[in-house]
């Protein structure tokens, strides 16, 4: 369909792939794709809030807040099932569930698979390696390895707050952004109205002073 005469809904992150456009579609649970800036269309999702594995047009989603493409995946953080789902971009496309459990499993658990909780998930980035995930109502940053599907907490104590210094005491309050750039993770500390930046070989993380 052409991209003009479409009515979105919330779309809330993108990602490039070769000539296409990844969208992070939260207001119909969806992902959609614009290709070579001319059709745009359902991607992956059946439009059903829920947590859905399988092929992509049988999958569902629950307001997917943002989108990193890496490890040969476009990951998704799934916000309302406190869960972070990734694509796999081969010819047999299919949604699968890295960690979380559905819309009414949430909470704040490091772990492995199944035993791990998350609340509301807005944002990721990865480093070919790890992801990093805006663990936002835990006002925490956590890291996921995909291949093992072990979440640690990496900074926040849980509560919120604004403190800078070593990632074991430093506190956010309902972090959402995330970008890594030269070995530091810029964080949208959203609560805080504050930029935030994670030294990550350091461990220490500071405020942006602008």
């Amino acid at each position: 369909t052409e991209p003009l005469a479409l009515d979105l809904r919330s779309p809330w992150a993108l990602v490039p792939f070769e000539n296409a456009l990844f969208i992070a579609m939260a207001g119909s649970h969806q992902i959609w794709v614009l290709l070579a800036e001319q059709q745009m269309g359902v991607f992956a999702g059946s439009g059903a809030e829920a947590l859905i594995d399988g092929p992509r047009g049988e999958a569902a989603f629950n307001q997917p807040s943002d989108l990193v493409l890496d490890m040969g995946h476009l990951f998704v953080a799934d916000a309302e099932a406190s869960a972070i789902r990734a694509i796999t971009l081969d010819e047999e496309t299919r949604v699968f569930t890295v960690v979380g459990q559905g819309l009414f499993d949430f909470g704040d658990v490091d772990g492995v698979g199944a035993a791990v909780r998350l609340q509301h998930p807005t944002g990721l980035a990865g480093d070919g390696r790890l992801l990093y995930i805006a663990d936002s109502y835990n006002h925490k940053i956590k890291t996921l390895d995909p291949t093992t599907g072990t979440v640690q907490t990496l900074i926040g104590t849980g509560a919120a707050g604004a403190q800078d210094g070593p990632f074991a005491t430093a506190t956010l309050h309902e972090p959402e952004g995330l970008t890594l750039l030269n070995g530091r993770l810029y964080i949208a500390d959203t609560n805080n109205h504050r930029l935030r930046v994670a030294d990550l070989a350091r461990g220490v993380m500071g405020t942006v002073d602008l």
